[in-house]
């Protein structure tokens, strides 16, 4: 369907083009198509069993990063539609943002990052931007997904830049500076509209449903939000509206309503900084020296409360804590017994591997588990570490 695009979008009949040529097709953009290679990676499948907040296999009603991501998808696709850019390229970067992370969540790039200190470290963005450009093994022409510039800009840059243009790369987390081509994407500068937009659905998305998991779960309940700038007021609201409803019901329905309520703020938000900034190309957008896509001030001083109570009162809370370090220990566990004897890895990694704790062993490693589900770590661990089961 056509429609109607800003100055400032990106246009896929415009893009700077892939790193390997390819012949563009015929049905479809090559946002388009960025967005399907994502959707068909392997990386995106086993997103199905990666930790969000709460272990994967505690409960099916919980949160994982491929329904975060999903979720993430649908709330960039409205803005886009919205601010008239291009839906594919931002519900592409939506959907590829977190494919570089490993199992158990934050806690197992924690233990990654300490594992790989001596080796060069580890990041999940610049693992995200190693899994798209080269781990990703589908064609028999190159390495990794070959996504469109655009797309592999918005992956990284979705955050905002990464350096300064006269700053050292040596800065940067080897991840970014092993991709041949991290040079062209112009770390220095902001992303386009579209990953921008991005960015801020991945906010929208994770504050509003860690709220939601965490008030199913039992750590959180409705009496503790009340106090909340924001959440309170869309509760009581609720409540007021449809006093006999069940407590269930009571969720979704506020939950609904503060997607809409901080969809509304991006948007107006948004609007008022691009007519101030006269942007009137995709690179306009990069050159300016703040994002052009945010909440309103007193949005962000609203969700930088939420923000403080959810880590106070869920992150912290003893249940996810001890999860999380057995998140830790299982990735730290497994590095160390790969690392040591590279001969327990599968036959296919073992062959490329330089000797025990070398560089290039570290990295195998590291990508390795940094490409598990949490239930494939849990059972790799057993296999290694449990006697349960011999005669």
């Amino acid at each position: 369907m056509s429609y109607v695009r800003a100055a400032y979008a990106c246009d896929p009949a415009k893009t700077r083009g892939r790193h390997h040529r390819q012949a563009e097709s015929a049905m479809r953009s090559a946002f388009q198509r960025d967005r399907d290679r994502i959707i068909h990676s392997s990386a995106f499948r086993r997103l199905k069993e990666k930790t969000q907040v709460f272990v994967a296999h505690e409960g099916d009603a919980y949160r994982t990063r491929l329904t975060h991501s999903l979720e993430v998808a649908q709330i960039a696709r409205t803005l886009a539609r919205a601010l008239q850019v291009d839906e594919d390229l931002a519900e592409a970067a939506a959907l590829a943002h977190d494919l570089g992370h490993p199992p158990f969540g934050h806690s197992g790039e924690d233990a990654l990052q300490d594992a790989m200190a001596n080796y060069g470290g580890f990041d999940h963005n610049a693992q995200t931007l190693r899994v798209i450009t080269k781990i990703e093994t589908r064609y028999p022409e190159f390495e990794g997904l070959n996504l469109a510039w655009e797309t592999l800009e918005g992956v990284v840059k979705h955050n905002g830049p990464l350096m300064k243009a006269d700053d050292d790369p040596a800065t940067l987390p080897w991840g970014f500076t092993a991709y041949p081509g991290w040079r062209d994407l112009e770390l220095h500068t902001h992303a386009g509209v579209e990953a921008q937009i991005a960015a801020l659905s991945d906010d929208i998305a994770y504050n509003n449903h860690d709220i939601d998991d965490g008030l199913r779960s039992g750590i959180l309940s409705i009496d503790q939000l009340l106090d909340l700038p924001l959440v309170g007021e869309v509760f009581r609201r609720c409540r007021a509206r449809h006093p006999d409803i069940s407590e269930d019901i009571l969720i979704h329905e506020a939950v609904r309503e503060m997607i809409g309520l901080m969809v509304g703020d991006v948007l107006e938000e948004t609007q008022r900084r691009l007519k101030a900034s006269g942007a009137q190309s995709p690179d306009a957008v990069r050159a300016l020296d703040h994002p052009v896509v945010a909440f309103s001030e007193d949005m962000m001083e609203s969700l930088s409360a939420v923000r403080r109570f959810l880590y106070a009162n869920m992150y912290l809370h003893y249940k996810v804590k001890r999860m999380k370090e057995k998140g830790k220990m299982v990735v730290r566990e497994l590095f160390g017994a790969f690392l040591d004897d590279p001969m327990l890895l599968p036959t296919d990694l073992y062959a490329q591997c330089e000797g025990p704790r070398m560089e290039g062993t570290a990295r195998i490693v590291c990508d390795y588990i940094a490409g598990m589900t949490d239930r494939y770590a849990v059972g790799e661990h057993r296999k290694l570490f449990s006697v349960q089961g011999w005669s």
